[in-house]
């Protein structure tokens, strides 16, 4: 691996550990840029190079996770969830969810407590797949 290649990877997990400490704050791409210390066509084309999912993707998928664990773990409303874990928009929270879980806010709530496990397996098996929904639907052919 090049000199380059490391320091692109550097910044690249300096953006996305700042995703991960702040994912309940409005985050926008040209505050990550800054932080990678690039452009932002840059840091989004590097970004998915290097973890497979844009940053919006990504961001929304570390909410979602987030999310998961309250709607289970605590008796806060499913708008108190969305706001929390930093959406501004209920119906945008659950188009969202749904689309990267498989099911509604609502209906994962009902699955109760999670069970007393080793958080590692806990977080493993529950993290919703990287490749679940594609971030903008293909548009349909034209005839």
């Amino acid at each position: 691996m090049s000199r380059a290649s490391e320091d692109s990877n550097r910044r690249m997990l300096r953006a996305r550990d700042a995703m991960d400490r702040s994912y309940a704050e409005p985050l926008d791409v040209p505050a990550l840029a800054a932080i990678a210390c690039v452009s932002e066509a840059h840091f989004i084309r590097t970004f998915k190079a290097t973890f497979g999912e844009t940053p919006h993707r990504y961001l929304q998928r570390r909410r979602v996770e987030r999310a998961m664990w309250l709607l289970r773990c605590t008796d806060a409303s499913v708008t108190d969830v969305c706001m929390t874990v930093g959406f501004s928009s209920l119906g945008t929270f659950s188009r969202v969810f749904s689309a990267i879980v498989g099911e509604p806010p609502s209906v994962h709530r009902r699955r109760g407590p999670l069970a007393p496990v080793p958080s590692c397996f806990g977080m493993r098996w529950l993290r919703p797949a990287e490749t679940a929904v594609p971030e903008k639907p293909a548009a349909p052919a034209r005839p």
